[in-house]
């Protein structure tokens, strides 16, 4: 399909190093084994020298929850030796940290600004399996690349077929012209960590944006400004 068309190689001098993913997971493990295995997997991946030609040392940046694949990929990238930020609204801090945190744990307002911090703090992201918030959060980031917020690569890491369905949906998307065939291409997933990460060094965006990257910023910038000067009329009044 358009979707899937092949482009270009990517030479070894142009492969991304990244040095923080965010990782969107569950605060549950699953049924299956298969999903902790794949959380394990993918933080060793981060931190591992595997061969003589692949030698990673990247920082994790994640939901900030101790519990489920958050708690196993989280304290297998610490115990590697990386650095673990996790970003947990205040109101979900009895819910999804069991015990002692991980790493730095930072507490935000609202489940916008967690994720406007794991963004800002990020290189590239991985959704490992999870329920309704790891996809909300994986759709949002696809559509921030696809409106040109950003350019960081987005990963999806189908264990055992789990995404399989999601896959085929945005299949559907752009069979039905809901999605550009080249959007489509913003997702990149593969069925092992490795695999993964190896596709997510070589990407380069290929899709039309709605609007470039710089005037999101200069949006940002603006919206900031204005929202600062009316407090400051607030305070004044």
């Amino acid at each position: 399909m358009e979707g899937d068309e092949a482009k270009p190689a990517t030479s070894e001098r142009s492969r991304r190093k990244f040095k923080k993913i965010c990782v969107f997971c569950g605060s549950r493990a699953g049924h299956k084994p298969a999903f902790s295995d794949a959380a394990v997997d993918l933080g060793k991946q981060l931190f591992s020298c595997f061969d003589s030609q692949v030698e990673r040392n990247i920082d994790l940046v994640y939901g900030g929850g101790s519990a489920g694949l958050m708690g196993l990929i989280s304290k297998t990238v610490f115990d590697g030796g990386c650095h673990v930020l996790g970003i947990l609204p205040r109101a979900l801090l009895p819910h999804e940290i069991s015990g002692e945190s991980i790493g730095e744990v930072k507490t935000v307002s609202d489940m916008h600004q967690r994720k406007s911090e794991m963004a800002k703090h990020a290189e590239a992201f991985i959704a490992l399996p999870g329920g309704y918030g790891t996809m909300e959060e994986l759709l949002e980031i696809i559509a921030w690349s696809q409106l040109g917020i950003h350019e960081k690569p987005v990963g999806l890491l189908n264990v055992d077929g789990y995404y399989n369905s999601l896959l085929a949906l945005f299949d559907k998307g752009v069979e039905e012209g809901f999605i550009q065939g080249s959007a489509r291409n913003i997702v990149i997933s593969a069925g092992t960590a490795g695999d993964l990460i190896n596709k997510m060094e070589e990407y380069a965006p290929a899709h039309d944006t709605v609007a470039p990257r710089q005037s999101w910023e200069v949006d940002q910038l603006l919206e900031s400004t204005t929202t600062g000067a009316r407090g400051r009329q607030k305070t004044h009044l």
